[in-house]
């Protein structure tokens, strides 16, 4: 680890190489989690599409191949209540496409599902007692963060802007990672919800770095060792990266979004509430088009997913990705198809290879 510019976070966490693998929920599960984590980095367990019984199930599949540090991942969004007036009024918005697709618009649909973190996810951290658990939407009651602390695990989340990043120091976090407007996925905002002041992650590193004492790490826009070395110069001293991996055999993804990874353009994300009620970068398709990517209506996170099912279900299997959130970051281009341990072997040794390369010069 001597070419690596600060170890502080290979030393927190245990770890042998400055990598975290984004954990994004529905394309990561216990495989790429031990691909990642075998190689080094640190492999991240998403469990807001899990239930305890599914998360126990990933957890020992991971504990039975490698004893390398892992992290747990949350959620930290307060449950939503259903608003009539909004759920009335996406549906009609939705109501054009149900008719054309031969559906009933007045079905009857089930609500949207994203597990906040909340007893049960006490207990299974407790049970599992992992080395690093991560929040997403700040942080959970000090009660619960204390039975983690408690554990033994160093606590991160993430912060999209230096307020953030100054809040989550003040109520104890291990470190912060400082997401920048180009990652995939949900926002992790929650001292704002003006997602069109969120800046990049060019210019966040460096202020959230100068503003907190603890380590920090660069997320979004990171694919190849030009990036990682970029954001250990703004003062990261590690990078978490998530659409990279979405082309490794081990990314539960479907045909139909692994396809627009391979064929859209490198200017065909944007961020949308679209899909769930909450602002998340992923790739342009027909419903943000036609709708807007932003809408003032929809209704709250996580409940805006559930109108959108049977659209999903009835245009998917022809190959339409036209009602279904393709999450993916502005670099997504970038991502090769490798397997995940390959890719973080590939990712690490590019890196210690271009850091060689620049003190040569």
């Amino acid at each position: 680890m001597t070419h690596w510019p600060d170890n502080r976070i290979t030393k927190l966490f245990g770890i042998d190489v400055p990598i975290i693998l984004a954990p994004m929920a529905g394309p990561v599960m216990a495989d790429m989690v031990i691909a990642v984590s075998q190689q080094g980095g640190l492999g991240s367990l998403p469990c807001a599409l899990l239930d305890s019984g599914q998360v126990d199930v990933e957890l020992a599949r991971i504990r039975a191949a490698t004893s390398k540090p892992v992290n747990l991942n949350f959620f930290c969004h307060a449950p939503a209540a259903l608003d009539p007036a909004r759920e009335a009024a996406w549906r009609d918005r939705l109501r054009p496409y149900y008719l054309a697709l031969g559906l009933d618009p007045d079905i009857e649909v089930k609500p949207s599902h994203r597990a906040a973190f909340d007893e049960k996810g006490c207990e299974m951290v407790e049970k599992w007692r992992p080395q690093v658990v991560s929040f997403h939407f700040g942080l959970p009651a000090a009660s619960m963060l204390e039975r983690v602390r408690a554990t033994g695990a160093k606590i991160i989340s993430s912060a999209t802007t230096v307020r953030e990043a100054e809040w989550l120091e003040a109520q104890g976090c291990d470190a912060i990672i400082a997401q920048g407007s180009e990652a995939g996925g949900h926002r992790g905002m929650f001292l704002t919800d003006d997602v069109s002041s969120q800046i990049g992650t060019m210019a966040l590193v460096p202020q959230i770095a100068d503003a907190v004492s603890v380590p920090v790490i660069a997320a979004g826009g990171i694919a190849d060792a030009r990036g990682i070395v970029a954001a250990a110069a703004l003062g990261a001293s590690a990078v978490q990266i998530g659409t990279a991996f979405l082309r490794t055999p081990e990314a539960k993804l479907s045909p139909v979004h692994l396809e627009r990874l391979c064929s859209a353009q490198a200017d065909e994300t944007a961020i949308t509430n679209l899909f769930t009620g909450r602002p998340a970068r992923g790739i342009i398709n027909r419903l943000m088009r036609e709708q807007s990517p932003m809408v003032n209506d929809v209704p709250a996170f996580p409940l805006a997913g559930g109108a959108l099912a049977p659209l999903r279900a009835a245009s998917e299997p022809s190959g339409s990705p036209d009602f279904m959130a393709l999450w993916a970051g502005e670099a997504f281009r970038m991502a090769r198809p490798l397997p995940a341990a390959q890719l973080t072997q590939a990712l690490w040794t590019e890196t210690l290879d271009h850091l060689g390369r620049m003190r040569r010069r």
